[in-house]
């Protein structure tokens, strides 16, 4: 014979089963990509006030940015940069020829990595002895991915084609620095290809990073 289970008890169970949900959405929440703010209002842009177009790049290299994402990718030696198009001219501007480079401070030009670059570095790590010094044990890095951190790595990177007038394009451009041990410092970003309605190349942009 079965018993409904008591007032109490069954309140209990569905405090319990709530909290189980809450618990297993947490850990399965999907990647948030940042909200962009205008160009020009982050430390490290360029504005280019003829055309109305500004650039900026924000580099994700403090712990606390580093908790956007489920990926350690500055432990697989990636430097993810938060890069923000605002076009507030009244006419389109287009990507599709545009050409990133990360110079640094040696004038080594590292352009960002593909999809494929970081599956191959996550599923295949190398050790990196440039930010923990021997002999502290080291995380141990599974030569798998998941779907979910290619689902994050798919969607947070840069993928924008044009920017509309008076809107802002957003994204993550992940950088390999893994042999470079200050990689920011006296580092800048040279954009060119971007090109307007008619086709005709903007002036390059320079976007000054740490000194």
């Amino acid at each position: 014979m079965l018993f409904a289970p008591k007032p109490a008890s069954r309140y209990a169970l569905v405090v319990a089963c709530a909290i189980a949900t809450a618990t297993i959405s947490l850990a399965a929440k999907d990647f948030v990509k940042p909200a962009a703010r205008p160009a020009k209002t982050y430390p490290a842009h360029d504005f280019h006030p003829d055309e109305q177009v500004a650039i900026a790049a924000d580099p994700y290299d403090t712990a606390d940015k580093a908790k956007t994402f489920s990926v350690n990718f500055r432990e697989h030696g990636f430097l993810p940069t938060f890069f923000v198009i605002t076009n507030d001219g009244d006419q389109p501007i287009s990507l599709a020829n545009m050409d990133v480079k990360l110079i640094t401070a040696h004038h080594s030009k590292i352009a960002p990595a593909s999809s494929d670059d970081i599956y191959r570095r996550l599923t295949n790590p190398r050790a990196n002895t440039n930010e923990i010094p021997l002999p502290i044990p080291q995380k141990k890095v599974k030569g798998t991915i998941s779907q979910k951190e290619r689902d994050e790595i798919e969607s947070s990177q840069f993928a924008a084609k044009a920017v509309e007038p008076h809107t802002t394009q957003s994204g993550f451009l992940f950088f390999d620095v893994e042999d470079i041990s200050a990689p920011l410092a006296g580092a800048h970003i040279d954009i060119t290809g971007v090109n307007d309605a008619k086709g005709i190349e903007l002036m390059y942009f320079e976007i000054q990073l740490k000194e």
